[in-house]
């Protein structure tokens, strides 16, 4: 007779189905989560695998609220043409959108929220006890990373250059529910100090606090650009409703196919060598 094989076991405290319930993180779906645990509060569960307090979800949600959507990005654009291109696709077009969240777009928040930490951590945890203290960690950090030739991240914005708006408002929210931690004052003194480093005044971007913020909240760093996700696809549903209502990817097109120009080739020449 052939051996007879154990039957695999995959453990997990999140969804499970049997005939008849549905258990999501020990709780029955539909008697204990439907209705009563807003979205927010059950991202953030599902992420941490803890409840989070009234305050954890409000500044959770502030976040979420912050990076859903900035007009006509290119996230945004890239979902309303590839809906123009393939109507019957929508996961494709919001697919599209979300693949666009990089470096220069959304990724920022997690970028901050682990520069932050590894300055912290760099620290030993031994934080400052004061504004001074937490000033010349700030200006240690900026002049590190001046020297090496590379931004700060969450430093400076192409249109809020005087302040972007969704910053103190976060700030003062996790300041109101007593969450602003090590990474969000951290932050905060990189804003006091950096002129006197790099001889001007940049703001302190949303995307940046909101990496800052997620951090303090005890989210995982490596999962910081999925929250981002998370919010910018409420905002990419919102931009195919309008596409719907008022559709402007077709002019997109044609403002660039009607007005591009042709020219000659210009082949790539490779940079010789580095000796």
């Amino acid at each position: 007779m052939a051996e007879e094989r154990p039957v695999p076991v995959y453990p997990t405290a999140l969804g499970a189905s049997s005939r008849e319930s549905i258990t999501l993180l020990g709780h029955d779906l539909a008697r204990d989560i439907m209705g009563e645990v807003g979205f927010g509060e059950l991202a953030f569960w599902l992420a941490t695998q803890r409840r989070p307090t009234p305050g954890e979800t409000r500044v959770f949600e502030a976040v979420l609220a912050a990076l859903a959507d900035h007009g006509f990005t290119p996230t945004a654009m890239v979902t309303r043409l590839t809906y123009l291109s393939a109507p019957d696709s929508v996961q494709g077009a919001l697919a599209a959108g979300l693949l666009g969240g990089g470096s220069r777009f959304l990724g920022v928040t997690e970028d901050c929220g682990r520069f932050l930490h590894e300055i912290l951590t760099g620290l030993g945890g031994a934080l400052p006890e004061d504004e001074s203290g937490w000033d010349a960690v700030a200006l240690e950090t900026v002049r590190a990373r001046r020297a090496e030739g590379r931004f700060v991240p969450g430093l400076g914005h192409h249109v809020h250059k005087d302040g972007d708006p969704r910053t103190p408002r976060l700030l003062a929210l996790a300041e109101e529910e007593h969450l602003l931690g090590p990474h969000l004052t951290l932050f905060t003194a990189i804003g006091r100090v950096h002129p006197r480093v790099l001889g001007r005044t940049l703001p302190l971007n949303g995307a940046g606090v909101c990496g800052a913020a997620l951090a303090d909240l005890g989210l995982p760093l490596e999962l910081l650009r999925g929250f981002a996700l998370l919010a910018r696809t409420a905002g990419l549903i919102g931009q195919l409703a309008e596409e719907l209502r008022h559709p402007v990817a077709n002019e997109m097109f044609l403002s660039v196919d009607l007005n591009n120009r042709s020219v000659p080739p210009d082949p790539y020449t490779p940079e010789p060598p580095h000796a």
